[in-house]
């Protein structure tokens, strides 16, 4: 496949080439919509960057995901696989999140960006229904063709110095269009649709009103200028229910035809038929006594059309009275941050989730959340304002005379359509940027305030009833997550800081070793483990190293993980062998009844026999690495049983060489788990990194050893290693 031409891989954006990409992807597989989504560097998220068959609005709740969420493409991009979803209820089943957002039939496939080494990040297709149930073998070919020439244009431009920023927002890449049409021939389209006894009009993909021809505009009694760049549920009263936007989000995203039935005035019902395609929605108005005279029903895909009844005026021969409704697309995606907010862990996580998702998907301009925290408010997060304007009002007092301030003492929203408004109530208040509207909403969650949430506009904004309704409950599903995200990071703070404390703080310099350790934290979001080393001075002649990992990710488990690092270091230091070790350590648990498994393994190092003892507990096993340069993992130590299920059990050792120049691996398994991949084969694929590597300090060598899980995206576990050399020339 040739790459889209341009002037350099550092304008893969910029020039287009992504977007071809992302183009020529689509016209060859026939998909209907097409993302794309990017690894943002030194962070756990993906952006979306690229979008094309979808409005910017649709996709809001998903512009920035974390890479742990449960959506397709992070699934994908994790197991560095094709996820296919086959409709609507596998959609609802597997995703659930989706389904409420999306709740329409469509096919779904995600599938990574990546090369050899790196994964850049992934693509997300759409097809409708009439789609075969499964991708075939062209498509596969297709879809992999196109992801690997993204990955290398990525890498390209990666390849700078420095590398291009990714897109800050979605860049939408619209369909190749055919070549301009006649004008006599779009003269005479013209003089059709105005000859017709019914109404027509198109709209674009964002659903605002792009052509209506005279019947139309006279049907829904409203002016064509009048109409003209809006959307139509927003144009018109009587079209503000939920459910006639939701058909043309249906019709965008599943490319069937639909319609619906709204009464523009008493007596007067409209039939509403869409067809969509890959550049908008074409919308036909009929009075609804054309029915009778046999005019078809809209057949699309399956033929399917979904009546949906307006809401009744008030009363015989009144017009309907204006109706504030909140949109469709706010429902969903409201629905859509409490199932979020639900699974957010920490504070980081609650307030990641609320910048990321409340700016794309209900339409401010720049957004503050605010903490209480000892009497003043904390700010968290923001968006939209630079660093430097925050900074001025972080830690202001719960008394001070702002906004922000007072709506958590009365516990009632304020909302300022302009800033004269923000002015007569606060002459002092700050503006940034010419905004012009805000919403001050507190946070207070059990009857306690929590914090403030700030929204501003950059055009008045009239907060009608049904906006502020909205916002408040936004701002209520946010306090009860905020409040319990503290609640974690306190408790989550606690066993971190008892975990480090029970850790060595640094391993003691030893004559006749080189040493060397990591410990790598879960990543963000994820419980503390049990994971422990040490290096222990047993004898004169001998040193005894350890690994362990407590099952759980609770204080519990790090106490639990103290004491058995403290039984260990006892019986070493007592002259015990690994497998006795192991063998009072296991019965001390019994006496502890500590309902918790551990496993262990010690490695006993005799420095003037040169000779390894070892023993396990249920633990990996550990690698070697001769002089020779070749490693292997030992496979010759028996497994034994893990700590804690049985009282009385005998652990044997096992005797290996210890070789000057060699290195004694022992990690604990975050360092070789992940999902999808066999833990032998990531077992032989440390070893053949760790004999491979030319690193000759040992420092070096961890670095290496750990490079993949540092800066994984979805490492889930703690990672413990610890590297033992014997040098070549040395003591004995």
């Amino acid at each position: 496949m040739d790459e889209p031409a341009g002037p350099g891989p550092e304008d893969v954006f910029a020039d287009g080439r992504m977007a071809a990409v992302l183009s020529g992807l689509m016209r060859d597989t026939t998909a209907s919509v097409g993302l794309v989504y990017l690894l943002i560097p030194g962070d756990r998220m993906l952006r979306l960057v690229l979008i094309s068959g979808a409005s910017r609005e649709i996709a809001a709740p998903w512009v920035r995901i974390p890479v742990d969420a449960p959506v397709p493409v992070a699934d994908a991009i994790k197991e560095r696989r094709l996820v296919w979803l086959g409709g609507r209820e596998e959609v609802a089943h597997r995703y659930p999140r989706i389904g409420m957002v999306l709740p329409y039939d469509f096919m779904l496939a995600a599938t990574p960006i990546a090369d050899a080494t790196t994964v850049w990040g992934g693509v997300v297709m759409l097809w409708p229904m009439s789609h075969p149930p499964h991708l075939d073998a062209r498509e596969h070919e297709t879809l992999d063709a196109h992801c690997r020439l993204a990955a290398r244009l990525l890498r390209r431009a990666a390849d700078q110095d420095p590398p291009p920023p990714h897109p800050t927002s979605p860049i939408v890449v619209h369909p190749e269009r055919p070549s301009q049409a006649d004008p006599a021939l779009a003269a005479a389209a013209l003089d059709l649709a105005e000859r017709l006894p019914v109404g027509c009009c198109s709209l674009d993909l964002d659903g605002k009103i792009t052509f209506i021809n005279t019947a139309g505009a006279e049907l829904v009694d409203a002016g064509a200028a009048a109409l003209l760049g809006r959307r139509p549920w927003e144009a018109l009263l009587w079209l503000h229910d939920p459910a006639f936007e939701d058909r043309y989000r249906a019709a965008v995203v599943t490319r069937r035809a639909t319609s619906f039935v709204a009464m523009s005035r008493p007596s007067r019902p409209l039939l509403f038929e869409l067809y969509p395609d890959a550049t908008g929605v074409s919308v036909l108005i009929i009075p609804r006594s054309a029915e009778a005279t046999g005019h078809p029903a809209p057949a699309g895909d399956g033929a399917a059309t979904d009546e949906v009844p307006a809401p009744a005026p008030d009363g015989p021969g009144a017009r309907p009275s204006p109706v504030e409704a909140v949109g469709a697309a706010a429902l969903y995606q409201l629905m859509h941050l409490a199932a979020s907010l639900a699974e957010a862990a920490g504070v980081r996580d609650v307030v990641e989730l609320v910048a990321d998702q409340i700016v794309p998907s209900f339409g401010p301009d720049g957004l503050v959340l605010m903490s209480v925290d000892e009497g003043r408010l904390r700010i968290v997060g923001h968006r939209g304002y630079s660093q430097e304007f925050v900074d001025r009002f972080d830690g202001q007092p719960l008394t001070a005379p702002v906004a922000d301030a007072q709506v958590l003492s009365t516990g009632v929203p304020a909302f300022f359509p302009t800033y004269e408004d923000l002015r007569r109530a606060h002459p002092d208040a700050p503006r940034y940027e010419g905004r012009h509207a805000w919403a001050f909403l507190p946070l207070v969650a059990s009857g306690r305030p929590v914090g403030s949430l700030i929204l501003s506009y950059r055009r008045p904004r009239p907060f009608p009833s049904a906006e502020r309704a909205l916002l408040t409950s936004l701002a209520g599903l946010i306090a009860q997550a905020l409040a319990r995200a503290r609640l974690y990071d306190a408790e989550h703070s606690l066993a971190r800081s008892l975990q480090t404390a029970l850790l060595p703080h640094g391993l003691t310099p030893l004559p006749g070793l080189d040493v060397a350790a990591r410990y790598l934290p879960a990543g963000h979001g994820m419980d503390i483990g049990g994971d422990f080393y040490d290096l222990v001075p047993a004898t004169p002649t001998s040193v005894v190293a350890v690994i362990g990992d407590v099952q759980g990710h609770n204080t519990t488990a790090a106490a639990l993980m103290g004491q058995v690092r403290t039984a260990v270091h006892a019986h070493a230091t007592a002259g015990a062998s690994p497998g006795d070790i192991l063998a009072r350590t296991n019965r001390l648990l019994g006496d502890l009844d500590a309902d918790r498994f551990t496993s262990c393994l010690v490695a006993e190092i005799d420095l003037v026999r040169h000779r390894l003892r070892l023993a396990s507990a249920g633990h990996p096993p550990p690698l070697l690495r001769r002089a020779d340069g070749s490693a292997e993992v030992v496979e010759t130590v028996p497994p034994g049983l893990l700590l804690g299920i049985a009282p009385d059990v005998e652990y044997r050792t096992t005797e290996l060489p210890w070789e000057p120049g060699s290195v004694l691996a022992l990690y604990t398994d975050g360092l070789v788990e992940a999902p999808g991949l066999d833990i032998g084969t990531s077992m032989a694929d440390l070893a053949e990194r760790l004999g491979v590597s030319r690193a000759r300090d040992l420092e070096a060598l961890a670095d290496e050893l750990t490079l993949h899980v540092k800066h994984g995206a979805h490492r889930t576990d703690d990672v413990a290693l610890l590297l033992v050399r014997r040098p070549r020339q040395g003591p004995g």
